[in-house]
């Protein structure tokens, strides 16, 4: 068999998520279905994570395998894209080695959250919309929290299926882009509804309604119930992941 990472975009606001569900098309099912179709035969795919329900993607990576070898792959995402629905958009093929799996190889995941306090009609919906004063600076300093553990029990879905809550986060800030307020976080991997819950957290030290040392105390309670609750899904999109170099491989070299 012969292994591909596909990497593609998609606006996750008419789907129910990326991942296939019984009721509502999904991100993996559309593409799954094109490829399907123009390969003519049955392709499933696995992504390097599950976004949730109207989370965006600037970057997704998922895998794939097919009996023959694929050779034009540009023509092969021209053909998707034409297929595809106008929410997603597959930037490119690329073949990797045996076994390499978009999930568990990936050694980080970077997302952002972009927030206006200013109502802009041409963003919504994918921007959260925020208009109550806060305060940046002090949710910067709250971050700077978050690298002094791993454990982030607090900030993931109850009853999930995550085998561990550990997590190692690399980068954590929010910054002013034009008119949005960006919060960029980038770790190994993250739990079910994670970034959701933590900047939420961060809006209730950024309101005035949390301290830091409250902040710190809701990341060692290691209690959801303890943290802010989710900001919506519209505002977040997973925008980089990362693998290392020698899960790629030249087409020659197969």
């Amino acid at each position: 068999m012969n292994r591909y990472f596909i990497y593609l975009a998609y606006n996750g606001a008419p789907f129910c998520g990326w991942q296939s569900q019984p009721n509502g098309a999904s991100v993996q099912q559309s593409v799954e279905l094109a490829l399907s179709t123009i390969l003519r035969k049955p392709i499933t795919i696995v992504g390097a994570g599950r976004t949730d329900a109207g989370v965006h993607a600037k970057e997704m990576v998922a895998h794939f395998e097919v009996e023959n070898p694929l050779y034009n792959f540009d023509y092969l995402c021209r053909k998707l894209n034409r297929f595809l629905p106008k929410e997603i958009s597959i930037h490119r093929i690329i073949p990797v080695a045996d076994g390499a799996h978009a999930r568990f190889h990936a050694l980080s995941r970077k997302y952002q959250y972009h927030l206006s306090q200013e109502k802009n009609p041409f963003r919504y919906p994918l921007h959260y919309y925020y208009p109550v004063k806060l305060d940046f600076d002090l949710m910067n300093k709250a971050c700077q929290i978050l690298f002094d553990y791993n454990d982030f029990t607090s900030f993931s879905k109850l009853h999930s299926d995550a085998k561990t809550n550990i997590c190692h986060i690399y980068e954590a800030n929010w910054k002013q882009v034009d008119d949005e307020w960006v919060f960029t976080i980038c770790a190994d991997r993250f739990l079910r509804n994670m970034v959701r819950a933590i900047v939420g957290t961060l809006i209730e030290v950024g309101r005035g309604k949390l301290t830091l040392e409250g902040f710190r105390q809701i990341i060692e309670a290691k209690d959801r119930c303890a943290a802010g609750s989710s900001v919506p899904g519209n505002g977040l999109y997973l925008i980089e992941v990362t693998y290392p170099e020698d899960v790629f491989i030249t087409q020659t070299e197969k």
